[in-house]
């Protein structure tokens, strides 16, 4: 999804309800609406997990529920992961943001203009997205099964490709592109990339079950997808992801999901200046905001923006990502002055996620200060 807007109106009434009450009730209200078949949420509160649930079919057929061990894909929230390992190393000073990422990846083809890491994490590098543009594909055979495991082989699916726009020109949202920055954190941080997001993010954050989405392995516990087809809602494909690991390609459980937001709200993965810059809307070469930060969106609302806010409040910023593939829907907003965040996972590739978070963090908005 290319940016974090949420349309939503915030409403919080104190009452003698409590949270895992509210949030039931609202959304097997949305399982209902919106005919899902799964569904698992989170919601982070002074910085702590305070609810995990599942709800739903993971296996509609064969009537396996959604439990907090069931396995959703991340789709471009897999893009933060990288968006955090990038610089996690940029901090080690292993990754230079101005570089040309042929520094690191000499086999990616030279363009007409270079591409540096900082406009790879913003989807300021021109990278051909889905269908925005040509897209070259280098056909060659390969000794090993299943060569897209390899981060630099996978940009046999797209390197010949031209740019859609020089480098800077302007903000055009890119899986490929994380691909490439991918590739570049695997030079630099002479590691494997998914052994480096296992190591500085995963274990650090107790993440026990984010792992790549390979579909040559036996994965328990993995949810089956459905899309809905002339009004009906019908299983959907299980398509390979493995060349997009950096872009779309990460699977886990709703716990590690909530885990993740709640180690970004703890600063637990970088140092705080260093998340101040990941979570700063970049700009253009002309100097156009974006939307977008370092592997991170945002959307700022202004003071009466609105509804339910009075005149004398500030302006809130809240950051984080969606994510939209076969199989999933998924978003994680983080709200970091209130220390509070909303996850969400969904197996049905028809839910609007948007309207599903924006009620979760309804429920978590803090009231109207007494007067």
């Amino acid at each position: 999804m290319k940016f974090f807007y949420l349309t939503f109106l915030l409403v919080f009434s104190p009452s003698a309800v409590t949270l895992p009450e509210a949030v039931d009730t609202a959304m097997q209200d949305e399982m209902k609406q919106q005919e899902l078949v799964g569904l698992a949420v989170g919601v982070i509160q002074n910085r702590r997990v305070e609810y995990v649930r599942g709800f739903g079919w993971a296996d509609r057929e064969r009537k396996v529920p959604v439990t907090r061990q069931t396995l959703f894909r991340w789709a471009s929230i897999s893009k933060s992961l990288t968006g955090v390992a990038s610089m996690q190393l940029w901090e080690k000073g292993k990754l230079d943001l101005n570089a040309d990422v042929r520094r690191y990846v000499p086999e990616f083809p030279a363009k007409p203009t270079p591409i540096s890491i900082r406009h790879l994490l913003c989807h300021q590098g021109g990278i051909v997205h889905y269908s925005n543009g040509p897209m070259v594909v280098t056909v060659r055979g390969y000794e090993q099964a299943n060569p897209f495991k390899n981060v630099v082989l996978a940009l046999d699916t797209f390197k010949r490709s031209p740019l859609v726009n020089a480098p800077g020109e302007k903000y055009a949202y890119t899986t490929h592109g994380f691909i490439l920055l991918s590739a570049a954190v695997e030079r630099a941080g002479k590691q494997k990339f998914a052994l480096q997001v296992r190591d500085r993010i995963a274990k650090p954050l107790g993440m026990t079950t984010l792992q790549p989405d390979y579909q040559w392995m036996q994965i328990p516990n993995r949810a089956v997808g459905y899309r809905k087809r002339d009004g009906k809602v019908v299983v959907s494909t299980d398509t390979d992801v493995s060349w997009k690991l950096a872009g779309g390609g990460f699977i886990s459980n709703i716990d590690d999901l909530a885990k993740f937001a709640a180690g970004l709200l703890n600063g637990k993965l970088v140092k705080p200046a260093t998340r101040a810059k990941m979570w700063t809307q970049q700009k253009t070469n002309n100097g156009q905001l974006t939307g977008y930060g370092l592997g991170f969106s945002f959307k700022q609302y202004e003071k009466g923006e609105l509804s339910s806010w009075k005149a004398n409040r500030t302006a809130v910023v809240l950051i984080g990502h969606s994510g939209a593939q076969e199989k999933t829907r998924t978003y994680m907003i983080l709200w970091p002055a209130q220390k509070t965040a909303v996850v969400a996972m969904t197996n049905s590739e028809h839910a609007n996620i948007n309207q599903l978070t924006g009620r979760l963090l309804s429920i978590v908005w803090p009231p109207e200060p007494s007067r």
